[in-house]
């Protein structure tokens, strides 16, 4: 492209904010537009928010020159615009969809109103709006219950939990974390909660909500069970928000299929972040739309040669609890197949617990809790695929010394 094409992008995430930063570094100025009223932020630390270690205004990323608040309601591909809901039209060269994702709503008996609403106290857990209404409903005491036991309903509950809050976390898996953790990793999560003063409930699938005067009064349990709640939240999971491409016609499956120019069926219409469906994969976290956005913003800067192949993508969670931080880290198949080798090494004393799995003498993933000082050196062997020596020295040296974080 040239630089005086006119790029449009619409999301105001980590992924927008990130590629209209580099955009303009470049030489290639964009217009960002978003639709919350707040400036853009970083949307991983609201659960800091919602604990009150963070203000929101800690939390806010470095805007671009050009933001533009206001809601997209269609693309026209033919004539190269997209409208907007005050009647505005706004023409692109190149759009770029950053439209992020949204909550997974579960589809519980009571959860909306007539008026398809969520009653009072109830809340889903994604945006600053959301995190604010919570704050303000936390008190010390008030009873909470956090539906979901992912990444996002740990976190949840960990928040609420520091705020005063009696807090039940109900997972209708058997484990928390499932996709990211094995099940000791999952069980030392447990048991961190547990010291946080939550109440921890795995495979226990939740029926309904039960509103009076159009609030909720608490959650019933699909063996009739009932926990009395002043307040639920929901973190059951993100779903991608790819409402405008589907109207638009472009190519969507589980998300907005791309190639590696980032581009849809629509070679002037491109789509990073929570929004992309990448090679068959949809990552949902924010590594991945950060290195989506700079691989476009050089591709839209001139770079011919720059592409998106994937990402290998780490996960890691801080969770601070009264004494001190609670650290853990996923990456790769934290699962062994038959035939692989694991490695692990656990200290009760200590908290700690490292595992990792090597296959044809590769390693594949690990799980690491307490003191990740190894992780860095880990995570850097996982990457790079290389084979590991034979007699298992440096794979041990990794996990028991300080491989640099």
């Amino acid at each position: 492209m040239t630089s005086n094409e006119r790029v449009v992008v619409i999301g105001t995430g980590l992924a927008g904010v990130r590629l209209a930063r580099r955009l303009g570094e470049l030489g290639t100025p964009a217009l960002l537009i978003g639709e919350e009223e707040h400036r853009p932020y970083n949307r991983v630390l609201l659960a800091e928010v919602l604990a009150g270690r963070y203000s929101p205004e800690v939390i806010a990323l470095p805007a671009p020159a050009r933001v533009r608040r206001g809601r997209i309601t269609g693309i026209d591909r033919g004539r190269r615009t997209v409208a907007c809901a005050d009647g505005s039209v706004i023409a692109y060269d190149r759009l770029v969809l950053a439209t992020g994702s949204n909550p997974v709503l579960p589809p519980l008996r009571g959860l909306f109103t007539e008026n398809h609403e969520l009653p009072e106290g109830i809340h889903a857990f994604r945006t600053m709006d959301d995190c604010l209404g919570l704050s303000k409903a936390i008190r010390p005491g008030v009873k909470a219950v956090v539906i979901g036991g992912g990444l996002l309903g740990v976190s949840a509950a960990r928040a609420l939990a520091r705020r005063g809050a009696q807090v039940v976390l109900a997972q209708q898996s058997e484990r928390l974390m499932e996709r990211q953790l094995d099940p000791a990793a999952s069980k030392l999560v447990k048991r961190h909660l547990t010291d946080l003063g939550v109440e921890v409930h795995t495979e226990c699938r939740v029926r309904d909500v039960r509103c009076v005067g159009g609030a909720v009064r608490s959650v019933e349990m699909a063996d009739g069970y009932a926990l009395d709640a002043d307040l639920v939240v929901i973190a059951c999971g993100v779903h991608p928000r790819v409402g405008l491409a589907q109207t638009a016609g472009l190519d969507v499956r589980k998300g907005v299929v791309v190639d590696d120019e980032l581009r849809t069926s629509d070679p002037y219409i491109h789509a990073i972040g929570d929004c992309a469906q990448h090679d068959g994969v949809l990552y949902g976290l924010a590594t991945p739309a950060l290195e989506q956005a700079d691989a476009l913003a050089e591709l839209l800067a001139g770079d011919a040669n720059a592409r998106y192949t994937g990402t290998r993508s780490l996960t890691r969670l801080t969770l601070n609890g009264h004494d001190s931080p609670f650290d853990l880290a996923a990456f790769g198949e934290t699962e062994a197949l038959p035939g692989d080798d694991v490695v692990q090494l656990t200290d009760a004393t200590r908290g700690t617990y490292r595992k990792v799995v090597v296959r044809d003498d590769r390693l594949v993933g690990g799980v690491l809790v307490g003191e990740l000082g190894t992780v860095g050196a880990l995570a850097r062997a996982w990457e790079g695929a290389e084979p590991l020596p034979s007699d298992g020295g440096p794979l041990l040296h990794l996990l028991t010394n300080d491989g640099g974080s």
